[in-house]
């Protein structure tokens, strides 16, 4: 039997990780996948139950953290936004948090305020999975771009990578850049300037002396080895002038890819609205819904590793 040597207990957001971090994830993913291609996943983690707790509507992250412990042989117990949990009666989440203890083995948590996990992190001795908190952090979607771009393109060092759309509010892309710090990897962010990257993450990368280029050019994607295109969120403006005024911003459909001689790479957290075509859908370099069926096996190995699992040997 396998266990990876994996130093923390929870996975609250992107910074806590070091390259020799991201090293064991990804080969701990790799196990993962290969144990699926024998059917030899199953059972790794009977007897443990999943607390899956969404207090922030979703579907791919849920459906996939859901799907990675069912595939494991655990199981889960689940609420779904705030009308059918305590927390609308006025319980705190640290009270919450207190009683999901003594129900779960470990817990996936999405809120719609930013530092909500860690709060969640505090209150208990479980391993909390951060699944999204606010415009803050989302970890374990950055991991699975992480994975995504290296099993389709190789480690992201020397790779030019775009960002585009609404960066400053963008959860993902907060989450996958400080993840790419650890690469040597050029960053290009395209965005109006009203969604621009937060001076937070512009001050990091200067001071770790990483190049990165600003522009609303969308058109600067086509020298990049991998463009992460997002959409504008709603959700996240106060005024929705300000939303019906940027949404349309960006427009990646079959003709704009096929301008560019360069095969970039075309990933997408979902879901999209306008800004990615369906006619892009079926062209080999769009990997968006593959990177979506990577998050589960992500998520399985992210799991295991919280739950310090033995694996069996391949």
């Amino acid at each position: 039997m396998k266990r990876f040597d994996f130093p923390h207990t929870h996975i609250i957001d992107s910074h806590q990780f070091s390259r020799e971090d991201l090293n064991t994830i990804l080969a701990a993913t790799e196990h993962v996948v290969r144990l699926k291609e024998q059917n030899r996943l199953f059972g790794v983690l009977e007897g443990r139950l999943m607390a899956s707790l969404f207090f922030e509507s979703s579907t791919r992250t849920r459906l996939s953290f859901e799907a990675a412990m069912h595939r494991l042989g655990g199981r889960i117990i689940t609420t779904v936004g705030f009308q059918f949990s305590s927390i609308s009666k006025g319980e705190t989440l640290y009270d919450t948090m207190k009683m999901i203890e003594a129900y779960a083995d470990i817990a996936v948590i999405r809120h719609p305020v930013e530092g909500s996990s860690r709060i969640a992190a505090g209150a208990v001795n479980i391993p909390i999975i951060n699944a999204g908190d606010g415009a803050g952090q989302h970890p374990t979607q950055a991991l699975l771009d992480l994975y995504t771009i290296v099993r389709e393109r190789g480690l992201p060092d020397k790779k030019r990578i775009a960002f585009i759309g609404d960066l400053k509010f963008g959860r993902t892309i907060h989450s996958l850049v400080k993840l790419l710090t650890h690469y040597e990897t050029e960053f290009v962010f395209i965005s109006p300037v009203d969604l621009a990257l937060p001076e937070s993450y512009r001050k990091e990368l200067r001071s770790l002396g990483i190049h990165f280029e600003e522009t609303e050019d969308l058109k600067a994607m086509w020298d990049c080895d991998v463009a992460y295109i997002t959409r504008i969120q709603e959700e996240r403006f106060a005024d929705r002038a300000d939303y019906e005024r940027l949404k349309d911003s960006y427009v990646v459909n079959r003709a704009f890819v096929q301008a560019s001689r360069h095969p970039t790479l075309l990933l997408h957290p979902l879901p999209r609205v306008n800004e990615l075509s369906t006619d892009v859908d079926d062209m080999p370099n769009a990997a968006y819904f593959r990177q979506a069926a990577y998050g589960v096996d992500v998520r399985m190995a992210l799991l295991c590793l919280c739950l310090q699992a033995e694996l069996p040997d391949l």
